[in-house]
């Protein structure tokens, strides 16, 4: 057995119900709820969405919404004005070329303004079960460190993933490796002592090789 499938089954036992922490009760809410994830933690997304998707629970809505009003609200999610900006394009966008509904296409996906690669990614397997690996700082970070990938930048990082975890497989690893990342294997100070995946970790044998 391949250290890269160990690790992913040693994982899914520590995550066994893998699934976004953003809250949504649409993919055009959990759309918003990824762009404003940007550079920000779910828990904060998730305090601010109520009020936005209060006041715009749809593209329609949102696309409306004074550009104003909108930073006001995000405000705490950081970047407000550049993200602001981005919701506002890509719900007129949604709304002119697509009625409103966010399409199940990843390549749509990927043109609506505003949305990137990794953001289309997110909302193709986790609102429409399609399976596909996003891959954010977390996922970049952990799949190097573990050794599964050895990659400069996240594209790259995507790309080999692909090829080393089978396609069925690319939406359950992604929340794995990403939760992982979120809980034990920290930017800063990763917790080796309760990482379950250390023997097989290409970075704590290299950092304690003693």
């Amino acid at each position: 057995m391949s250290d890269t499938k160990r690790i992913l089954e040693i994982l899914a036992q520590d995550f066994p119900n893998p699934k976004s922490e953003l809250n949504f009760n649409s993919p055009f809410q959990l759309l918003v709820a990824v762009i404003l994830s940007a550079q920000c933690t779910d828990k904060r997304v998730n305090l601010v969405t109520p009020e936005l998707f209060a006041v715009a629970p749809d593209a329609a809505a949102l696309a409306a919404l004074p550009i104003e009003e909108i930073q006001r609200i995000i405000h705490p999610c950081g970047f407000y004005n550049s993200k602001s900006n981005y919701l506002k394009e890509m719900s007129q966008d949604l709304v002119e070329r697509y009625g409103g509904v966010v399409p199940k296409d990843l390549h749509e996906l990927q043109t609506l303004k505003g949305v990137g690669r990794k953001t289309a990614n997110v909302v193709y397997a986790v609102a429409f079960g399609g399976q596909a690996i996003a891959v954010d700082t977390h996922v970049f970070r952990v799949s190097n460190r573990l050794g599964i990938v050895d990659a400069k930048n996240v594209l790259d990082t995507e790309k080999q993933l692909m090829q080393a975890i089978p396609p069925e497989q690319w939406a359950d690893s992604h929340h794995y490796i990403l939760l992982h990342g979120r809980y034990v294997c920290k930017a800063q100070r990763p917790n080796c002592s309760a990482c379950s995946v250390q023997s097989l970790c290409k970075y704590y044998k290299e950092t304690h090789n003693d």
